[in-house]
């Protein structure tokens, strides 16, 4: 919205009232890589979805689980407040190292990696039902989360703690995949 104003001797000031609009726009914009960032996570959990949906309530249901197996309704929830964590951090990095620099290749590379990997579990799990090869895919998603706040300690701590409740979690789910392995055997094997 543009104001124009009379000043003593009858020009028009719109100067003012222009730098007042552009600081508004100027704030808006820092909001958006804060957002986009946050937000991406919560792409590949959306496609993945696609293949948890059918496969929970049947292939899942069927395979010897260990009894510390958490509900169901839980990793919703769970992955939603750890996406959103993870996301920020990367959001905190990038800012710390002024965007996408030279000196943001590593630790936002790696944490591209981990992203990759951590949205390429679900296909492999629930999609192909390939329990041995989602097992040595959340094991490589593992090293690279950590091995990613290695790379973010010195940067931000407050992103390196984000990913804390991440990386326990995935010591969790990497230990029910390896149980899910070792009490479901392969059929495949079988023949």
């Amino acid at each position: 919205m543009f104001m124009i104003t009379p000043d003593i001797e009858g020009h028009r000031d719109v100067s003012l009232h222009i730098t007042s609009n552009s600081a508004s726009t100027c704030h808006f914009r820092m909001w958006i890589p804060m957002l986009s960032l946050t937000a991406l996570p919560h792409v590949g959990a959306i496609l993945g979805g696609f293949f948890t949906r059918k496969e929970v309530k049947t292939w899942y249901s069927t395979l010897n689980k260990p009894s510390w197996t958490p509900p169901n309704a839980a990793f919703p929830i769970v992955w939603t407040t750890l996406y959103t964590g993870m996301g920020y951090g990367s959001y905190l990095v990038w800012k710390e190292l002024g965007g996408f620099t030279q000196d943001s290749l590593v630790p936002l590379g790696l944490y591209g990696t981990q992203l990759v990997l951590n949205w390429a579990w679900t296909p492999i799990f629930f999609g192909a039902h390939n329990i041995k090869l989602a097992m040595i895919e959340i094991v490589m998603l593992t090293g690279t989360v950590a091995a990613t706040m290695v790379s973010w300690y010195p940067i931000s701590r407050t992103a390196t703690l984000l990913m804390v409740p991440y990386l326990a979690w995935l010591c969790l789910a990497t230990s029910l995949n390896y149980c899910i392995w070792r009490d479901n055997p392969d059929p495949k094997k079988d023949d």
